[in-house]
């Protein structure tokens, strides 16, 4: 054994000397605890101030994501002090090991920067992939959480998002638009029955009335009839109120509709006899 290979091997005797690894190893629970503080506050923040929810949870994120790329490999150079020979043949190895047994997994940590930085959503919007519809509650290293509104997490792979269509509903924003359909006959009072809409839509507490709302009409068919299509436009002052805002609308153009005798399109005959 030449001169050269012992002080490769003191140099790696040195590198993972037992009071390094344990301060290696403190120092990353410390960085751990660090972004779960990030986290409780910035869920403490938003409690407090409800109209800056998301853009506290897109800078958490952010902070988050960064601290764990950039922070773990800073505390093992600067604890280990890793030789430069040492630095690239580690670097080389790990490249060559997690390109053919982890390819999946470093396609979803490149997939999240891509996400991070390209945004096609954030987090705290509302977004359509496949057939999940939800809201966006983490964007991570691996994977994407999103919660629906049954209250189910759902975890996406992030290289998932590269190929597949994705749809954000309010990209960035806290209000978001919402779409209502409704059908009367053609013989209903038609003028009526937008007015009421309209009237409905803009005195909930849900709309968000810096935003115009609009009712569209349309004829179409229901159940191979002609029938007059209402549909309402307007926004959701938070995404939160979605559903609300949904059943709000529903509940009281139904009410209205009825107290004023606004004929609604008759049923197939053949359909309404199957269902009895």
């Amino acid at each position: 054994m030449n001169e050269t290979d012992l002080i490769k091997i003191t140099e790696m005797a040195t590198l993972f000397r037992l009071d390094r690894m344990f301060l290696l190893l403190l120092a990353l629970l410390g960085l751990v605890l660090f972004v779960k503080g990030i986290t409780h506050l910035a869920d403490s923040l938003y409690r407090h101030i409800p109209r800056r929810r998301i853009l506290i949870s897109q800078v958490a994120t952010t902070l988050n994501f960064s601290i764990y790329i950039f922070g773990g490999p800073f505390l093992f150079y600067a604890i280990l002090q890793p030789p430069r020979e040492v630095m690239l043949a580690a670097t080389g190895s790990i490249a060559v090991a997690l390109g053919l047994s982890l390819k999946d997994l470093v396609a979803s940590v490149i997939a999240g920067f891509i996400l991070l930085f390209d945004r096609p959503f954030q987090v705290g919007d509302r977004v359509a992939f496949g057939d999940v519809y939800g809201e966006i509650e983490s964007i991570g290293l691996r994977s994407v959480r999103l919660v629906t509104l049954d209250d189910n997490v759902v975890t996406i792979p992030n290289n998932r998002f590269m190929s597949d269509v994705v749809s954000s509903g309010n990209a960035g924003a806290l209000d978001m638009m919402l779409v209502f359909d409704f059908y009367i006959a053609l013989d209903a009072d038609i003028r009526l029955a937008r007015n009421l809409l309209y009237e409905v839509v803009v005195t909930s507490r849900y709309a968000y009335l810096k935003k115009p709302v609009n009712i569209v009409m349309t004829e179409m068919a229901v159940a191979e009839r002609l029938a007059i299509q209402l549909r309402a436009k307007a926004y959701v002052i938070d995404v939160r109120f979605e559903k609300a805002f949904q059943t709000d609308v529903v509940l009281r153009a139904t009410e209205a509709f009825n107290r004023h005798q606004i004929k609604r399109p008759p049923l197939e005959e053949s359909k309404v006899a199957a269902k009895t």
